[in-house]
């Protein structure tokens, strides 16, 4: 294995980042608060030796943590009641929020709700309602992430499903931001090439849409550029030769970079990625990843002079339609499907899909107001593979 770098970050939490540093994360639950942590994380996961090394560790620093793996790849809201019934009945501490996008946002929202005696959707991410939160009632989160995309470790945030109405909801506080992270690539060197594609498209989402809002915010935009630059240079070489350290490590460091650009704004790739999703159970990094040039060109007439900077930053040629085309090859290139047909999706739901699209919290970012008719445009083009 190639070696990567290691380093200690306090923006915008306490990262402890490079490999091999799993082995810190007894000292660093300890250091949060918690005797005894409730390590959640998925049924996959659950079986792997990553998660009894991490429970060992845990151990090691006189710890006694347990295991709660009852999430779906697509968290819901049952998940996290039997998360927050295990966490009370177990008179746990803390959590240890373990895995991919579903791990990570089931933990921060478990540890979030341990205390609270409202319902979980009472604190969706509108206006001032995460305000209705008993902070007291918070349990302190330490975040390790096994893939590189969501970037929820550095995230306030958890995306949930309500079951009920088949709809994503993004559950919001500040204190849900963990107060330690590790980064360890050595953790995602054994994750499948799908998911390494479908999480690492992901991160490139959430730069690029960020990038994209109109909304101002220049640190926002500048960490999201960079984000961009290491997805193209590291994605394919993370997917083709899994061990390669330097690139696992800048694919984990663009996943949290997109998380902290997306606090600009997100876009119309996520507002009908959520729908999609919810309806069909498609992987979400995977659905972005073809959402996302037929919302980039329904974006055009807006982001166009900005993507043709991005472009020669890039050292791209061609401007908006080199960068484009760039996108198209480094998809076709990972295997990402060209349409909707790909993931199983077909067009008989379009009209629920349209409107739970606009009501979506990510479309208020987009650059070009989404309304019924441009998200039904995007989505029949997305269905037809037509650019």
């Amino acid at each position: 294995m190639t070696t990567s770098p290691s380093a200690n970050w306090s923006y915008p939490t306490s990262i402890r980042f490079g490999a091999g540093r799993i082995k810190e994360l007894g000292k660093v639950a300890e250091a949060a608060g918690m005797k005894r942590p409730l390590l959640v994380t998925d049924p996959g996961l659950a079986k792997l030796p990553m998660v009894e090394d991490a429970l060992s560790v845990c151990r090691e620093a006189g710890l006694d943590p347990v295991v709660f793996s009852d999430v779906k790849p697509n968290p819901v809201g049952s998940n996290i009641e039997a998360g927050v019934a295990a966490f009370q009945a177990g008179n746990h501490d803390g959590v240890i929020a373990f895995g991919g996008g579903s791990g990570l946002d089931a933990g921060k929202v478990i540890a979030f709700m341990a205390g609270q005696t409202r319902p979980i959707w009472d604190f969706e991410d509108i206006g001032d309602w995460w305000k209705r939160a008993d902070e007291a009632g918070i349990a302190p989160i330490v975040a390790v992430p096994t893939t590189a995309g969501t970037g929820s470790e550095v995230g306030r945030a958890g995306v949930v499903t309500n079951e009920e109405t088949h709809t994503k909801k993004v559950i919001f506080h500040p204190k849900m931001l963990p107060a330690t992270v590790i980064c360890d690539p050595e953790l995602t060197v054994g994750m499948p090439r799908y998911f390494t594609v479908g999480t690492g498209m992901d991160a490139l989402a959430h730069c690029l849409e960020a990038y994209s809002s109109t909304f101002y915010h220049p640190m926002g935009d500048g960490i999201a550029v960079e984000g961009i630059r290491l997805v193209f240079e590291s994605l394919e070489r993370a997917a083709n030769t899994p061990d390669d350290l330097i690139a696992r490590g800048n694919m984990m460091s663009a996943a949290a970079m997109g998380a902290v650009a997306f606090q600009k704004g997100l876009g119309a790739i996520h507002a009908l990625s959520h729908p999609v999703g919810a309806l069909y159970d498609t992987h979400h990094g995977m659905t972005n990843a073809v959402f996302m040039p037929y919302v980039l060109a329904f974006n055009r007439p807006v982001i166009e002079q900005k993507f043709n900077r991005l472009a020669g930053y890039l050292g791209i040629s061609g401007g908006f339609d080199g960068l484009m085309q760039a996108i198209l090859k480094l998809r076709a290139d990972l295997d990402v499907p060209h349409t909707l047909e790909g993931l199983k999706v077909g067009g008989e739901k379009r009209e629920l899909i349209a409107e739970m699209a606009v009501v979506d919290p990510t479309a208020g970012g987009n650059p070009i107001e989404l309304i019924k008719d441009g998200a039904k445009q995007i989505f029949d083009a997305a269905l037809e593979g037509r650019l």
